[in-house]
């Protein structure tokens, strides 16, 4: 009994397994514990009709209610496993009639009788947990209860990560469209420069025939990124829970404010901050227990039981003194010899930890290095789009002054084709830098456990609410 009060259960108390958290991540400068981490979902993106469509993914996203559905699944499981801590109380009446029975039983006698019977009845059980293994039980229920409440908030900040970088994405397909047709018009305005040259004598066909050509071309990529934009809308429509249509856009990528910089704060919390690797912690909590529930089968078990009610063959005298009825007991039942098979579920319950401990160090390393890698990312797309802008700007200049010196005769045509053909994939490649700087913070968001000190309802709230 001392083993109860002092609450001793078998098998091993669990240990967060041991991890080597860096000092800093990888290209970061001390900067403290603030992170982007601590920032809501809708103080990070500022766009209001990327908010719109996040709050619609949280609130009517399939992703989103299938993760509330399955908490409220293992929230029942752990209260139905809770429930074996305490006695087991039910009850049970019977009343019949017959001949030669009694309640059911057969009750010969010499002379055949036709008699009634009634008895009613209180039981009670209860397995006395004096080595813990309902305790490791319930302890394994909470903890695979607590994993899938954080596999929830694993796949909300999936899903806001997933809108956002679909919007981003959409966004920059926008300006390759509109680079596309402007390359088109631009390649067109050249054909018809050479085609009056031709007509005047001074061009030749292989100067229409390139810009045709060009222009073609161009043109050619325009049903190709309305056909990837159309796919984008619908994959957008999807996360919201809606069915595959248009998207209303909100501000041109272009116009989009610029990502706050924000650090990304101490390798060490984000232990406690990443949804993911706090599930595979409550996961191998969960295992840890599983070894003492092992143990206790090894066991024996005792178990109390308990029997208030009263019998009678007349319903009138059921409450009589001399109809009552009382029972109570204790068994005790234990192994003795299981062919190997209780020492193979101690093994197997061991193993199931081991894997479990190392999943939980294999989150947390993908943690370092998912933050690392959006941190390197973030500090090099600024370089890019510099370099990219000042290319941008020099090809714009080139195709100006080509187009000027050929109208004057003093340049051909493959100069202005030249220009233009390496204008339109530079301004591309600009657009798509500018979509990179906005994913990658979303990445970072997601990668630091962004919007941990949400509560749950939290999560569906807009700024503005």
């Amino acid at each position: 009994m001392s083993l109860v009060l002092a609450g001793c259960a078998v098998g091993p108390d669990f240990k967060r397994p041991a991890t080597e958290a860096p000092a800093l991540f990888r290209g970061q400068s001390a900067e403290g514990d603030r992170s982007v981490a601590d920032l809501a979902w809708w103080d990070l993106y500022k766009d209001p009709r990327l908010e719109e469509l996040i709050q619609t993914a949280l609130v009517n996203g399939y992703d989103a209610r299938i993760a509330a559905a399955r908490v409220v699944e293992a929230r029942a499981i752990a209260a139905q496993v809770h429930g074996q801590r305490f006695p087991a109380i039910g009850y049970e009446a019977n009343a019949d009639r017959g001949r030669n029975a009694v309640l059911g039983n057969p009750y010969p006698s010499s002379i055949a009788s036709t008699s009634s019977g009634f008895d009613g009845y209180l039981g009670a059980a209860w397995e006395l947990d004096l080595w813990g293994r309902v305790r490791r039980l319930d302890e394994a229920a909470r903890a695979q209860y607590l994993a899938t409440e954080e596999g929830r908030r694993a796949v909300l900040l999936s899903l806001v990560s997933d809108v956002a970088t679909a919007y981003y994405e959409l966004l920059e397909l926008d300006e390759e469209l509109a680079i596309a047709r402007s390359a088109t018009e631009s390649f067109g305005e050249s054909l018809k420069l050479f085609t009056r040259q031709l007509e005047g004598g001074v061009a030749s066909r292989l100067d229409t025939a390139s810009a045709e050509a060009a222009m073609a071309t161009s043109a050619a990529r325009i049903p190709e990124l309305e056909r990837q934009i159309a796919a984008k809308e619908n994959q957008i429509s999807v996360l919201v829970g809606a069915n595959p249509g248009p998207v209303v856009r909100g501000a041109r990528l272009a116009d989009q404010a610029a990502p706050p910089e924000v650090p990304a704060g101490l390798p060490s919390a984000l232990l406690e901050r990443r949804p993911d690797v706090r599930e595979a912690e409550y996961a191998a909590r969960a295992a840890d227990a599983g070894i003492g529930v092992t143990v206790g089968g090894f066991l024996p078990r005792i178990g109390l039981s308990a029997i208030l009610g009263a019998v009678s063959p007349q319903l009138n005298q059921v409450t009589s003194r001399s109809a009552g009825l009382w029972s109570i007991g204790a068994q005790a039942t234990g192994p003795v010899f299981q062919g190997g098979g209780l020492h193979g579920q101690y093994e197997q319950a061991k193993a199931a930890w081991e894997v479990a401990k190392l999943q939980y160090q294999l989150a947390a390393l993908n943690a370092f290095g998912d933050v690392a890698n959006a941190l390197a990312s973030r500090q090099r797309l600024a370089e890019v789009r510099e370099q990219e802008e000042r290319a941008v700007a020099a090809y714009a200049e080139a195709v100006t002054l080509s187009t000027q010196r050929y109208a004057a005769g003093k340049a051909s045509y493959f100069e202005v084709i030249q220009a233009q053909q390496q204008l339109f994939p530079a301004e591309v490649a600009l657009a798509q830098t500018r979509r990179d700087q906005f994913t990658v913070v979303v990445q970072l968001y997601k990668a630091l456990g962004g919007g941990w000190k949400l509560a749950d309802a939290a999560w569906t709230k807009s700024g503005g609410q």
